[in-house]
């Protein structure tokens, strides 16, 4: 793929998306102070039919995304194998990225055991607790190993496709590209209309952001219509001592950017404002993928690289997500009253940094992944629902974290390639 022309407009798509994030929060809370119901069981038949108009504007816009990255994920990675040329060097930067998503998931994994037990939140809650065996509502999926295979491996590439398992994409398409590259001229033509695709896919992506304040204005009005400010006011200590949290991990990864890029690492930031934006507002860093893609490139990261890092970092590399699991368990099990040694903790650490894995494309999978562990150390599951209210909130957070460690982890193997442009 060339280089792809700078966008003449980033700085008013990214002032659209910020005013569509404060307009939906000033109208969901207008919608809840005036149409919302003092019962958790009895909603506002209005409520309910505004929240399923904006929930409708919001799941448009995600289904668009999620047709852009198949075709994206396949033609960028199988591409870039062909123009590497050999499995070495496809070898070389698969480690140093897995080395730098393994590292990073157990810092953040540590980041958010030590902040959880200075903080404490969970002893002082003031919230009745659900009783203990209460149905969290969530599907009964296992980390197991069976699972985590599964999802790596695809037994169709179509079914792959249509589920949008990145995994398995990836899996795909680093086979398919490396033949591509072992067979040579004969290889050209498929990679020369792969390479035409790729690019047909970012302009697609180009149109599709223009609908994207209305997408992250729909996602913020819902969540604040249903639940309120007040909400946050109950939960505000939680609330914000995870988002400390994000802002430390975030810092942490950016110093170590800082390390190897040096200044650069704030041009990287003006980079990515505004895909970090969008998975803040829409609580998903898949809805940022295709953006993400191109506007790294346009930082000077090698196509390349970020067409094997950045998939497999969307399934290995999911900083956010990970503190997230530690916050949640401990918490949990502080609002129980559960102490849990730190030799527990450690093994808790270990069982997270692996199920993750586990459930890669299962739908609230930080969710199946939280429950799984409780069970595992006899923490009450029904402790989730304490989280569920607030989830969207603490979704937007490590979903836009996420996004930003794996645009660090991108850059970083670009330069350690000594293919930063």
């Amino acid at each position: 793929m060339t280089t792809h022309p700078q966008n003449p407009q980033p700085n008013r798509q990214t002032l659209y998306v910020a005013i569509a994030l404060i307009l939906g929060i000033v109208v969901g809370e207008a919608l809840n102070l005036t149409l919302g119901s003092s019962s958790t069981t009895l909603q506002n038949p209005v409520l309910s039919q505004i929240i399923e108009i904006f929930s409708v504007l919001t799941d448009t816009f995600l289904r668009l995304i999620k047709m852009i990255i198949a075709p994206l994920v396949f033609s960028t990675l199988v591409v870039g194998m062909a123009k590497m040329g050999d499995i070495h060097t496809v070898g070389r930067i698969g480690i140093k990225a897995l080395l730098w998503f393994f590292s990073a998931s157990i810092f953040s994994l540590l980041l958010g055991m030590l902040l959880v037990n200075v903080f404490e939140p969970g002893s002082s809650l003031h919230i009745a607790l659900p009783a203990i065996g209460s149905e969290t509502g969530l599907p009964q999926v296992k980390p197991t190993l069976g699972n985590f295979v599964a999802h790596i491996f695809p037994k169709s590439i179509v079914e792959a496709m249509a589920t949008n398992e990145i995994l398995q994409i990836v899996v795909f398409s680093m086979f398919f590209g490396i033949a591509c590259a072992s067979i040579g001229d004969l290889a050209k033509p498929t990679v020369k209309l792969l390479d035409s695709l790729a690019h047909i896919m970012l302009k697609v992506t180009g149109y599709v952001m223009h609908y994207a304040p209305v997408a992250v204005f729909s996602a913020i009005a819902s969540v604040i219509a249903q639940q309120g400010i007040g909400v946050l006011l109950s939960y505000g200590k939680f609330i914000g001592e995870f988002y400390l949290g994000l802002i430390l991990l975030c810092s942490a990864l950016g110093c170590v950017g800082f390390v190897f890029l040096g200044r650069r690492v704030l041009s990287l930031l003006r980079h990515i404002r505004e895909p970090m934006l969008l998975a803040f507002g829409t609580a998903s860093s898949e809805s940022a993928y295709p953006k993400l893609l191109q506007q790294l490139e346009r930082f000077g990261c090698d196509e390349k690289v970020c067409g094997l890092v950045l998939p497999l970092g969307y399934s290995f590399n999911l900083d956010g997500s990970m503190m997230y699991m530690t916050f949640a368990v401990l918490f949990i099990a502080q609002a129980y009253g559960i102490d849990m040694s730190l030799g527990d903790q450690l093994i808790m650490l270990l069982v997270l940094l692996f199920t993750s894995k586990g459930v890669a494309g299962v739908p609230r999978a930080s969710l199946i992944v939280i429950a799984a562990t409780l069970s595992m150390f006899d923490i009450p599951e029904a402790g989730l629902l304490l989280l569920l209210g607030i989830d969207q909130v603490l979704d937007m957070g490590r979903s836009a974290t996420n996004v930003f460690g794996n645009s660090i982890a991108a850059a970083l193997v670009s330069k350690w390639e000594k293919a930063l442009k």
